[in-house]
């Protein structure tokens, strides 16, 4: 007679996602990087502006640079007595009772206090006509009225997108400390995972391992291609060990259920694996697996793709986040309205495909329901605009609803 498989009780989703972050440990490697080369990188530490921006007081238009006191009778006529332009050189001093014909961000000669932009005068034999008075410091950028000396440009912990590099850039700073890349090793289980392109009588082709590749890169990993294992306990068990030491997580989806074929859980033990969590509250996704193997972290998701995806946006970008130097972003932090009713069965978190119709009258998205569930399709996920989540105890949601909600493409 065959023995009880001892199984744990479901692990609730808050608590899953504490357990799969204390497998992380910050990355404490550092690398210093020409900024063409940071973009995707987490800055180490903060990076300080050196000078105050703009750095000198310019032009913000194209106009006439002049003294309101040299304005005392209407109409207003100053004669042009040269020209200001940006990175040429430029008279130090506004000449007396004159204009100074200025181009955008030219610096602002000394004792000129106002910018007439170039379409409210008119220009004739080398003078200007004013119809009206302008005001003191009329399009003008002061010296360090965008950034302050000392200002925080960069915090620590800050992914680095194009903005960034720009903003560094315009201050003159070349290199960036970053954070090491977390390197996150990829491998998919399944006898039935067609090889080499080649689809045979009852297999499919491996959707998960591209897709998680995919993913870890979008969230700024060096990503591993860990290749495919057979539903075989001890070649997978000699895999996960020599995985052990050469990334920082080993992502594997597929043979963690309670099947006979899901060697995931013994080999990961043969490997001198400890498990520290597994079984989720979650739909989908349930048989989730989070242990560590020596000094690299596990994250085993389930083979059904909707439930591998999920499983990702769920647990493994907080660990990424974490492993970054980064505070772990919350899953669906975000309010929505429901543009659809759903009966819900009570016991598991369930997370689903939402597309935005639109905005309701306070501006909160309206989100409809895509696909019915099924964990084992991506089909849903090709029209949505992100992920949704309704309460474990929840019996399901009505129109109108408050339900919250993970866009793509911001935390994730």
């Amino acid at each position: 007679m065959t023995a009880a498989l001892d199984v744990p009780s479901l692990i609730d989703l808050a608590t899953a996602c504490e357990i799969a972050i204390a497998q992380v440990e910050g990355i404490r490697t550092l690398r210093d990087l020409p900024l063409a080369a940071a973009l995707g990188h987490v800055c180490a530490r903060d990076i300080l502006a050196t000078s105050a921006m703009p750095f000198f007081t310019n032009s913000a238009v194209d106009g006439f640079a002049l003294r309101l006191a040299d304005l005392a009778e209407t109409p207003h006529v100053l004669p042009v007595a040269g020209t200001v332009a940006a990175g040429v050189g430029y008279p130090d001093t506004l000449p007396d009772g004159a204009a100074l014909r200025i181009y955008t961000g030219a610096p602002l000669p000394e004792g000129a206090d106002c910018v007439v932009a170039l379409e409210e005068v008119t220009e004739a034999n080398g003078r200007i006509h004013l119809d009206f008075l302008p005001q003191t410091g009329a399009n003008i950028r002061m010296r360090g009225s965008d950034q302050p000396l000392g200002a925080v440009l960069l915090p620590r912990g800050t992914r680095i997108a194009p903005q960034h590099v720009g903003l560094l850039a315009a201050n003159g700073i070349g290199r960036v400390p970053v954070i090491r890349r977390p390197r996150v090793v990829v491998l998919s289980t399944g006898d039935e995972l067609a090889q080499g392109g080649q689809r045979g009588a009852g297999q499919i082709f491996d959707a998960n391992r591209p897709m998680l590749l995919a993913l870890a890169q979008l969230a700024g990993c060096e990503a591993v291609d860990g290749g495919t294992m057979p539903d075989a306990v001890v070649p997978l068990a000699h895999r996960l060990a020599d995985l052990a030491g050469t990334a920082d997580l080993v992502l594997s989806s597929g043979g963690v259920s309670l099947g006979g074929r899901d060697p995931i859980r013994p080999a990961f033990a043969m490997a001198g694996g400890e498990i520290a969590g597994w079984r989720v509250a979650v739909k989908p996704g349930k048989p989730v697996m989070f242990g560590r193997i020596g000094d690299t972290a596990f994250t085993g998701l389930p083979g059904n793709p909707m439930a591998a995806f999920v499983g990702f946006h769920l647990f493994v970008k907080q660990q990424i986040d974490r492993l970054s130097g980064r505070s772990p972003d919350p899953f669906a932090a975000r309010k929505a309205r429901a543009a659809f009713s759903w009966r819900h069965r009570p016991g598991r978190q369930e997370v689903f495909p939402v597309r935005c119709l639109g905005t309701d009258g306070t501006g909160l998205p309206l989100l409809e329901r895509l696909g019915n569930g099924v964990s084992a399709t991506l089909f849903p996920l090709s029209q949505a605009d992100g992920l949704a989540t309704v309460a474990a105890l929840s019996e399901g949601v009505t129109e109108g609803d408050l339900i919250e909600w993970q866009p793509f493409g911001m935390g994730g």
